[in-house]
Formats: structure tokens, sequence, C-alpha cells
């Protein structure tokens, strides 16, 4: 047993490295989540042999009630949703981490490095809870997506964080007294809470990134202070690609963090443009299907409109029908389209659309001048070039895709409304823009119709 232990912990961790390399690419991606999963299973294994279990009947109870949630959880969830879905795990994942921790307070009243451990772990994981369930409302749109502010909010989110630490420093010096521990509980709990309710819907995916980072942090920590390197290895491997990943948001928003936790960032902005009415210029289903099938190139920018409306397929459709006409199709990809890290790409994905055709921003912007057509679906400010032109937007900086150097420019949006950000796109307003109102699913399958009514594509 003292042989085998340490080969499967290696094997796991093994299979946790290789997991996080192989899912950097839709070709690898099946098999960085095989990696993980063969990983997950020997590190359950080797602990269950580490601790010489004598009873495994509350394991295997909660073995089922776990498989009962999250089996169906797997096969029924909307892609729309794995956002939220994403947030909930990192609750409950937070929430097991705190719990461990407390019991072992609790159980031991460890003294040292073992404290100090266990109240990183179970400061993290309370504040990760409170703060991952917020961001499932926000996505979930059962709490408000703006931003909830207050004169002065900043300071009271520092004071109970800095009382929250406080008490954990406290606990570390003196874990006798057990009294404290729950006020330091509550602390965390409301931290995580006022965390996120100053922070709008645009910053949702560097929220999702962070909150994944945290709970890996936490386990890590919970590895210190159980002793097991495993959960040091997998929780340093989870907390650190979440920093990583969060960087790489905020540098594709040009946000810094700071900004980004106290900015305040989707609350609505007024403009002197906005004072007066601005024509837009709308078009068909058959206007569209027209300029669609005069084009050389095309290039589709999805948004989270098409995640809603669950249009991927339609477009895969609608891509194909162009490609056989002799149209060259390209999808651009924004890194935070949608709710979350590569949620564009998951879609486009699940409808097989091919991935050779996926660009990313900084690959496709040098081509959009020589665009005929760029078609817009669902996507808001990650297109707005107030990004680029106008100094003085709350969005000045961060990069965008330049739909706006397109020939032509197709937008399929319900109405006029603001994106996350709450900011009004000039996009919509150029003479070059048409705007084709309706749900986006319905529009492409009716331009899908109208090419297929048109000359039929030679064989």
């Amino acid at each position: 047993m003292q042989t085998l232990l340490p080969i499967l912990y290696l094997l796991a961790a093994a299979g946790f490295i290789l997991a996080i390399k192989w899912m950097n690419s839709p070709v690898t991606a099946r098999r960085g989540v095989v990696a993980g999963e063969i990983g997950m299973l020997l590190a359950v294994v080797g602990t269950l042999l580490r601790f010489e279990v004598v009873s495994y009947e509350w394991i295997f109870i909660a073995f089922f009630i776990g498989s009962a949630i999250g089996v169906p959880i797997a096969y029924y969830m909307p892609m729309t949703a794995v956002p939220q879905r994403t947030a909930f795990s990192h609750a409950c994942g937070a929430l097991a981490s705190a719990l461990i921790g407390t019991a072992e307070y609790y159980r031991q009243l460890p003294h040292g490095v073992v404290m100090v451990a266990l109240v990183m772990e179970t400061l993290l994981g309370y504040l990760t809870f409170t703060a991952s369930l917020m961001a499932f409302g926000k996505l979930q749109e059962i709490l408000p997506t703006r931003p909830l502010t207050y004169p002065g909010q900043n300071i009271v989110n520092l004071g109970i964080f800095s009382l929250a630490v406080a008490a954990g420093v406290a606990l570390i010096f003196a874990p006798e007294q057990t009294w404290l521990f729950p006020i330091f509980t509550l602390l965390a709990l409301v931290f995580g809470v006022l965390l996120i309710v100053p922070i709008g819907g645009a910053d949702m995916p560097t929220v999702i990134a962070l909150l994944n980072s945290y709970a890996g942090l936490s386990a890590s920590a919970m590895g210190f202070a159980l002793d097991n390197k495993l959960l040091i290895v997998a929780g340093a491997l989870d907390g650190s690609s979440g920093f990583i990943l969060a960087v790489i948001m905020c540098r594709a928003m040009n946000r810094s963090f700071s900004n980004v936790l106290f900015g305040a960032f989707g609350t609505i902005q007024k403009s002197a443009k906005e004072t007066t009415e601005r024509p837009v210029r709308s078009a068909s289903p058959e206007e569209a299907a027209e300029i669609l099938d005069s084009s050389r190139s095309v290039v589709i920018v999805p948004g989270y409109g098409m995640a809603v409306a669950q249009a991927q397929h339609k477009l895969r459709e609608l891509s194909d029908l162009l490609t056989k006409r002799g149209i060259e199709v390209r999808f651009a990809i924004h890194p935070v389209a949608g709710r979350m890290p590569g949620h564009m790409n998951v879609l486009l994905a699940e409808a097989n659309v091919p991935y050779d055709q996926l660009v990313e921003m900084d690959d496709i912007n040098s081509e959009f001048p020589r665009t005929d057509v760029a078609l817009v679906i669902g996507a808001n400010d990650v297109v707005n070039p107030a990004a680029r032109l106008d100094k003085s937007s709350p969005i000045a900086g961060m990069p965008i895709l330049n739909v706006y150097e397109a020939h032509t420019v197709m937008v399929i949006k319900r109405s006029m409304s603001p994106g996350f950000a709450g900011i009004d796109n000039d996009l919509y307003y150029m003479s070059k823009t048409l705007m084709l109102f309706g749900d986006a699913k319905s529009f492409v399958t009716n331009i899908v119709k109208e090419l297929n009514a048109a000359v039929p594509v030679s064989a």
C-alpha cells in the first residue's frame, strides 16, 4: 500500500496536467476530458485506500446522490446555461472545501502551519461559495445583471474583508477561541455576496475565471491542512489556470483586476448621441439573402444572442450553403464573447462547425477590410467601434472585432437595446449597416429558405 498510493497520486496528477494541456485545443479537448476523468478516479481510489475506510456506507450514499444530480445536469443542461452551471459547480466545490475545513477545525483545533492553511481554506471557500451563487443569480438573471452600487461601497467591502482576515489571524494565534470561528465564517460569507453585487454582467467571463481560481486555491490550502499532496497539486493547477485565464480576459477587455472588481462596469451610459433619435437601416430576410448570395467572402460574428436563440445549428446550415456557392465563410471569435471563456467555440463545435473556420480576433481583424459581408449574430460590445474611435467611451481601448471595416455589415438582433456594458453601439447607425430585427434562429432559418429558393447550387 505504501508503494501503490504514491503511484496512484502521481498518475492522477499527470492526468490533471495532461487534461489542462489537451483542452487548450478543440482537436484534443475530448482527450483532455478523458484524462481529467481518469485522474480524478485514481485520486478518489487512492484517497479511499489511504484512509483505510472501514465502512463505505456513507461514501456509496454520497456517490449515488451526486450521480442522481450530476447525470441529469450533464444531459439536460442547455449549452446557454453552461456559465451558470460552472458558477454553481464553483459554489459546490468551494462549500465542500470550507465545510471540510470547518470540520477539521472543530475536530482537532490545529496549531501552526496547519491552522494557517485551514484559515485560508475556509476563508476562500466560504467567500467563493456565496460569490459563485451571486454570479449564478446574475447569469440566470434571477438577480439584476447591472451593478448595484452605493456611496462608500468599496470601503464597506474592504472593511468586512479586513475584519474577516483579522478574525482569521486571531484564530491562528488562539485556535481555542471557538466562539470566533462562526463570526469569521459569517464575515467571509457576507464578503462573497458584496464582492459580486457591484460587478456587471459584462464582466462575468472574468468573474467566472476568478472564482475558479479562488476555489482551486481553497482546495490547495485544504491539501496543506490535510497533508494531501495531490490536493495541493490539483488545487494549485486549478487556481493558477483560473488566474491566468482571468488575466487573459482582462487583457481582452483592456481592463485591470481592480477595475473589474470595483469599477461597477455595466451601468447604463448616456451620451450626447443618445439624446436625439438616430436613423437606422433595416432589411428583410429576402434582402439579406440576396446580399449574402452576391458576396465572395462572409465573416460571421457570434455572440450571446446566438446562444440564447440556439441558432448555431442554423448558422452551420447557412455556412454550408454559402460554401457550396463558392463563398468563403469564416467565424470570428472574440475572447470574451458570450458569458464565459470559450462559450462561442463550444456552441459552434456542438453544431459541428469545422475548427479551421473558427478564427481568433487577432487573426481575423486584418481581414475585415477585404470582407464583403460581416454578419453579426447577437454580439454587441465586442463589435462596438466606440472602443477604437471614441476616447471618452467607457470601453475605450477594449480590443474589438473590426466589423465596422467590412464593406457591408448585417446585425441580427431583437431590438436596439445595449449589451451588458450598457453602452449604445455606434455600429448600428453606420450607413453600411443593416439591422435584421428578430429572433436569431428564426431569421437565419428564413435566410436559408430564401437562398434555397434562389438559383440552385450546381453539383
